[in-house]
């Protein structure tokens, strides 16, 4: 379709919003004319009037798109980690932390001393 509103970014599942303002228009427009094929008299001929006027809003909305047909290049972010120090201190903290637990783990738990049980002498 040659119909684009907003940028990119601005998409739903790939389609702008334009699409969605067609298929709302077009709903309306068939549920209208359906509630004036019910109506009797000169009312009943209104219902080309709501197509003509759908058709007509449809074309403006097709031929004269808000944004250009080609999109704009993506310009390049460039990602700066300002937290750079505080992330190396925290993961040396981290680090030592991890050590010294690993080492009492050792010393209470592995290296637990099993004491021999003395002999009954009767």
């Amino acid at each position: 379709m040659y119909l684009l509103f907003y940028s990119m970014p601005g998409t739903v599942l790939g389609v702008g919003p334009g699409v969605f303002i067609l298929a709302l228009l077009w709903v309306l427009t068939l549920l209208l004319c359906v509630l004036l094929s019910r109506a009797s008299g000169l009312l009943r001929f209104s219902v080309v009037l709501v197509f003509i006027a759908a058709v007509i809003i449809t074309l403006i909305l097709l031929l004269f798109p808000r944004a250009s047909e080609f999109p704009t290049p993506a310009t390049e972010m460039k990602i700066v980690d300002t937290f750079f120090i505080g992330r190396y201190v925290l993961l040396s903290l981290l680090s030592v932390i991890f050590l010294g637990s690993l080492f009492m783990v050792l010393v209470h738990h592995i290296l637990e001393p099993v004491y021999a049980k003395p002999l009954r002498v009767n």
